[in-house]
């Protein structure tokens, strides 16, 4: 009987990558516009990266986010859909197209509990983002435009403008986020 190999988690599948490739921390860096040592932070597991980061280094070492996302694909199918959900320090995405392999458009259900803010690094990726919202009520910095939306309401930017998201409202806020990247 053949042992079954264990998924390993993403900043070891990045790092992988990485080195692969023969690119240095500063080379990722500089194709991504992220901080080396943010990077190195992902690969060593201390931070997990939001799914515009996981975008922007799977653009830059030129494989599908979903090679950096198989272990949630693989999680989803032995679990249920609320054990496919994946947690970072700020907030709890889900991943609406995790076949999607090769494709501009990727959609995700972001989930952000009251009153919580993205920490860490802005939000900035080549493409255009459409965010949705079902439940609460969230605050969208785009620049310094700030956007306030509610329930039914959207945005649609270019996401290779900076921006913020945070949930204003007092009860876990829901998103549907669709993410073009060329």
């Amino acid at each position: 009987m053949a042992a079954r190999k264990k998924s390993q988690p993403i900043g070891k599948r990045l790092f992988k990558l990485r080195k692969d490739r023969g690119m240095t921390l500063k080379n990722l860096a500089n194709e991504t516009g992220l901080a080396s040592r943010y990077i190195s932070q992902v690969e060593k597991g201390e931070v997990i990266p939001p799914v515009s980061v996981i975008l922007q280094l799977s653009r830059a070492l030129e494989v599908d986010s979903s090679i950096l996302l198989q272990e949630e694909k693989a999680r989803a199918k032995k679990k249920s859909r609320d054990d496919y959900q994946k947690r970072t320090e700020d907030y709890t995405y889900e991943t609406l197209t995790p076949e999607s392999r090769h494709k501009h458009l990727k959609a995700f259900k972001i989930f952000i509990d009251p009153k919580a803010e993205h920490k860490g690094v802005s939000y900035q990726h080549l493409g255009e983002e459409f965010q949705y919202v079902l439940k609460g009520k969230v605050e969208v910095m785009v620049g310094e435009n700030r956007n306030v939306l509610g329930p039914g309401e959207c945005l649609h930017f270019n996401s290779s403008i900076v921006h913020r998201l945070r949930n204003v409202s007092s009860e876990r806020a829901e998103l549907l986020v669709v993410l073009y990247t060329p």
